[in-house]
């Protein structure tokens, strides 16, 4: 366990893949797809509400679902943004990167059950939850399983570079 909390809590964070770099590859992928499903939910002119997830904007209150929608791209978007810094920075904490992204999944889906909501049609958003989540998990695994805790630092690869 201790191990474990080592991969996903490293000492430092560095930008050394210390294991497998596929995970980090198809990270790199879903933060750009966060990036993206961000700024439609933030700029679109009903944020995706009707457009994409398919609800019906013709109540009274649909400004607020409006609203809120444009509020959760805004979320979304200061998320992708850490998930880019971490692929582009940080890789060392790309296996916490997915548990976050597991356990977003699953609250996401939780609030679905919980506060459940009329659409005409199936929502991109609840498809691919069906997707990342196992995928997240194969990642998470492939990442714990490939870890190699003496691959060489960022200082050393610098030394070694003079």
């Amino acid at each position: 366990m201790n191990n474990i909390l080592a991969i996903l809590l490293p000492p430092t964070a560095d930008n050394v893949i210390r294991g497998a770099k596929t995970p980090v590859c198809v990270f790199m992928l879903i933060a750009i797809l966060s990036a993206v499903r961000s700024l439609i939910h933030l700029l679109a002119p009903d944020g995706g509400a009707g457009s994409i997830a398919g609800m019906d904007l013709s109540v009274p209150g649909a400004d607020g679902i409006v609203f809120s929608f444009a509020l959760w791209g805004s979320a979304q978007l200061v998320y992708a943004l850490i998930q880019l810094v971490v692929v582009f920075r940080y890789r060392s904490l790309v296996p916490f990167m997915y548990l976050l992204l597991i356990v977003e999944t699953l609250l996401r889906q939780l609030v679905g059950h919980m506060k459940p909501v009329a659409f005409r049609h199936t929502p991109p958003g609840a498809v691919g939850n069906y997707v990342i989540l196992p995928l997240a998990l194969l990642m998470i695994i492939w990442s714990l399983r490939t870890h190699r805790p003496d691959a060489p630092s960022q200082s050393a690869l610098s030394q070694s570079a003079l």
